[in-house]
Parts: structure tokens; sequence; C-alpha cells
């Protein structure tokens, strides 16, 4: 079987067990070997993170300007209200949860000091930092939007197309031997079983908030609407165990068209609402990446407060717009702000990549329910 056969989640999984074996078991030389591998990597991955933001993010928001009209408007700030609660929401619970969790056996902070050193390091310095490339992908995406000038889009788009095959072909084969690296690095030093137990714990709790949040979007949408939430949700679960078995919006975008009219949404909205939430409308992936970020702070003893949060969750509810559509795009659109934001190194951003692969088809799955939801309100505005 090739390794393209395997799925990203169990090649994952597969990394990090063979990173805690071969950690304890390997000489000290071998396992520097593999930590020099994951500086080069790391460095290589710093450099595309502005491109990343670019190729993703200016055309994402340049296609969205297309046909703007009054219910684009009102979905595209519920969408994004949507995926700004749900971070909100996702930081309360977090910060009132984990500490006491994650000190129940634990100790919260990880030795940052006690990792391998790499052989040697090859410097690749970026483009442009990143809040350049945020500047740069809105200032020119918007101009597109506006001016209606073909040639500029055609060519965003073929440069989302290059980033999208750079991300498929060179970084996600890659990403789980750059995880066993950090995992055979941390077992090596002693640090491995802790985070895999933390892991445990951070799954669980994110699991609960992304039920407790889609009780609460049919419940809104439900009163709107002037239907029963519970069998508005319930007509929706074919879509998300479609979404939970491929783990793609876009690939699961017929079966959630074909709920949401059975929920009495119109063919006319659904069939506009659905695949424009499909690309801007990700709260649960949302919802992930913010109680990864707060569980690694915690865990690493870094500050934590609402005013960072704030400007981290509002950026990152832009920043999912680039998302759907590119195998792990949540998480790689994400690294730019946690980088520039919250203060990421290397190190953090393979942990989040790890836990968020690690829960992906559930986050996808939270997203497509609540595309639903979404629907019925628009076709509620739209017959009032």
């Amino acid at each position: 079987m090739k390794l393209k056969r395997i799925g990203l989640l169990p090649r994952v999984i597969i990394a990090i067990i063979l990173g805690v074996v071969l950690g304890n078991i390997l000489p000290e030389g071998v396992v520097r070997g593999f930590v020099t591998f994951n500086s080069i990597f790391s460095n290589f991955l710093s450099f595309l993170i502005p491109l990343i933001i670019v190729g993703l993010v200016l055309p994402a928001i340049a296609n969205i300007g297309k046909g703007a009209g009054k219910l684009l408007l009102i979905t595209v700030l519920i969408a994004y209200g949507d995926t700004v609660f749900s971070g909100y929401l996702s930081y309360f619970t977090s910060t009132t949860v984990f500490p006491s969790l994650l000190m129940r056996g634990h100790n919260l902070s990880i030795d940052a000091t006690k990792h391998l050193e790499p052989f040697f390091t090859i410097n690749i310095p970026a483009i442009m930092d990143v809040m350049s490339a945020l500047v740069f992908a809105f200032t020119v995406g918007l101009g597109i939007a506006f001016l209606h000038t073909e040639a500029l889009k055609k060519g965003a788009n073929e440069f989302k197309d290059i980033i999208a095959k750079v991300i498929e072909v060179a970084l996600i084969p890659i990403l789980p031997l750059y995880i066993m690296g950090i995992f055979m690095d941390m077992a090596f030093t002693g640090q491995a079983w802790h985070i895999i137990q933390v892991f445990i714990a951070i799954i669980g709790v994110i699991f609960v908030m992304h039920i407790a949040l889609l009780v609460f979007q049919y419940c809104i949408a439900g009163a709107i609407a002037h239907r029963n939430p519970f069998k508005a949700l319930a007509t929706m679960l074919p879509a998300y165990f479609t979404a939970l078995g491929t783990s793609s919006s876009a690939a699961t975008i017929p079966v959630t068209l074909q709920q949401a009219k059975r929920n009495g949404v119109s063919e006319e909205v659904a069939g506009f609402v659905v695949p424009l939430c499909a690309t801007i409308h990700l709260s649960g992936s949302a919802m992930k990446i913010t109680a990864c970020a707060v569980a690694l702070m915690l865990m690493q003893g870094m500050p934590i407060s609402i005013s960072l949060f704030t400007g981290f969750i509002l950026m990152l509810g832009i920043m999912m717009v680039a998302a759907p559509g590119v195998p792990g795009g949540a998480i790689m659109a994400a690294l730019g702000v946690l980088q520039s934001i919250l203060g990421f190194n290397a190190d953090q951003q393979a942990l989040m990549i790890a836990l968020y692969i690690t829960m992906d088809s559930f986050g996808t799955a939270c997203n497509v329910t609540g595309d639903g939801a979404i629907a019925l309100v628009i076709n509620r505005i739209k017959k009032s």
C-alpha cells in the first residue's frame, strides 16, 4: 500500500508512537540526526508561512467579493461572528477547565531547555514577515474584489494552486516525519508521556465543546426560523457523519445541501449558503485551535490574557476563510497568527499541528453541521 493511501491521521498517530518508542531506544547521535532534519524543516516552514498567507487569503478575499449583495454580506457576517463566538467560548472554557485538568497528576511546565541540539542549521529567511503578508493579502484581495481585475484574480488563483500543491506535496507528507522527530526528542529527554496524557485530556474537553456549540447554534437558528432545534440538528446528522468520515467540508457539500433542504431551506438559499459557508464558516476549527493554543501556553507557562486572545481570535476568524479545500488548511492558515500574536516557536507549532490533526474530522463535522443552522437563518431572513 502506498503511503498516500494511508490517511493523514493514521500517519500522525503512527509517527507519535514511533517517536516515543524510538526516542527511548536509539542512541543520542541518531536522535540528533532527526533533530537536525526538524531544524531545517522548521526553517523551511517559517519561510513558507507568509507565502501561505498570501496564497490562500488573498484569492479567498478576492473571490468572496464576487457577486456581492445583501444576502452575501449577511451570510459572511453571521459566519464570521459564529467563528469568533466559538473562539471566545473555547477560550473561556479552556482557561476555566484546563488549569485544574492539566495539574491533575501533571506538571504544567515543560522544560524548553530539555532538547537535543541539531548538528547544524540552515537559515532560510522569509521574504516578508507575517503582518506584511497579511496586510498585502487584505489590500490586494479587496482591490481585486472591488475593481474586478480579472487578470490579477486569475494570477491570485493560480498562485493559490501553487501554494496548495506545496502544502499537499512538500508539507503534509513530511509532517508525520517532523512530528515523529519532535516526539523522539521529547521521549529522549523524558517529556513524551506527559504530552500524550495532556493530548487525551484536551481532546475530551474539545469534543464536549463541539457538541455544546452545535446545540447552541441550532437553538438560535430554531428560534429565528421557528423550527424545533433538536429535530433540525438531527436532520443534519448525515452531513455530520459524512464529514466525520471524509474530513472535508467540500466533499460533504452534496450531503449538507440535501439535508438543509430537508430542514425546509429553499433550494435557492441552500445552493447559495452551503457552498459559501463551506468556505468561510469554520467555527469548529477555530474552537479547536484556540483550545489547543491555551493548553500549550498553560503547559509552558506563557502569559495568557483576554486582550491577547481577542486579537488572536479576531484574526483567526479571518484566516479561517482561507482554510477549506487545502489538506490541513485550517492549521496551516493559522500558523501565521500563532507565530505573530501568540509567539509560538517551531516546536509549539509542531505540537499544534499534531494535536489539531488528531481531531481534524471532528472539527470538520462541527463546521458543516453548523452550516445547516446558518442556512435556516438566511432562509428566514430571505422570506421576511
